[in-house]
């Protein structure tokens, strides 16, 4: 995927408002061995480091752009690697930790049981996710990209969400020996302070899986039109968008 830091980041007081959140579940120990799964600039992995109590922190993406912000210092590091990639691996954490990376990676039946594989006996997970099943911004863009002409630019590939279900989560961390377990979707409202606002929220992730795949001026109907279907569906400004987040934590 290709990211943009500076326009994901025009929203970085929303996207850190779930971090708290998520991170508020965590059992502080000392030395805690951590990865933070898409870490994107690292702002929040050093938030999450400074969080614990003498951690040892790796964070992982795949974007050399956003890695490039990445604040290193003393048992806070960070590498350029992907996510399956990395669970793969044998290595195993205290803690791991990903907000708002892991609804890019499909299979979450097969996705969740690889991951807790990777973390220790008294060990702890915690994951945050757009609930983008239920999201309108990620609906109207689904429902765009399957229609003429984008279908034809895309050669009728789409991109559905693989986040389930609270209950589906709440039964793989239980199968798979999760205890004292805390599964919750929130809002996070967005307000949009003129006319833009939403499209330039949802060009930061979801479209850019799209961006990638199009042409430029093919990229530049999709959004127009795009645009025009999140103003006839939030007519006025200021308007509210209901986005809404999973939180989901378990020890092992």
């Amino acid at each position: 995927m290709t990211w943009d830091p500076k326009k994901y980041n025009e929203f970085k007081e929303e996207r850190s408002k779930p971090f708290d959140d998520l991170t508020s579940h965590i059992v502080d120990k000392p030395n805690l061995k951590v990865i933070d799964l898409g870490c994107g600039t690292g702002e929040l992995t050093k938030k999450l480091y400074q969080k614990l109590t003498k951690p040892s922190v790796l964070g992982i993406d795949n974007s050399a752009e956003m890695l490039a912000k990445a604040p290193i210092q003393e048992n806070l590091k960070f590498k350029e690697k992907a996510i399956l990639e990395q669970i793969n691996e044998e290595t195993k954490w205290d803690l791991i930790f990903s907000n708002a990376a892991l609804q890019w990676i499909d299979n979450h039946n097969e996705l969740f049981p690889k991951i807790i594989s990777r973390i220790n006996p008294g060990g702890q997970l915690a994951v945050q996710m757009p609930q983008q099943n239920e999201n309108i911004l990620n609906k109207i863009l689904l429902q765009l990209v399957q229609e003429e002409p984008f279908v034809t630019y895309l050669k009728h590939w789409t991109r559905p969400s693989p986040v389930l279900t609270l209950d589906e989560y709440a039964k793989i961390l239980f199968e798979n020996g999760g205890t004292n377990l805390v599964l919750y979707e929130k809002v996070y409202p967005i307000i949009s302070n003129k006319k833009d606002d939403f499209f330039d929220f949802i060009s930061g992730s979801a479209l850019t899986v799209y961006q990638e795949r199009l042409e430029e001026q093919e990229f530049a109907a999709l959004s127009a039109e795009f645009k025009k279907r999140i103003d006839t569906y939030f007519p006025i400004v200021p308007s509210i968008y209901a986005f809404r987040r999973l939180i989901i934590y378990a020890k092992f």
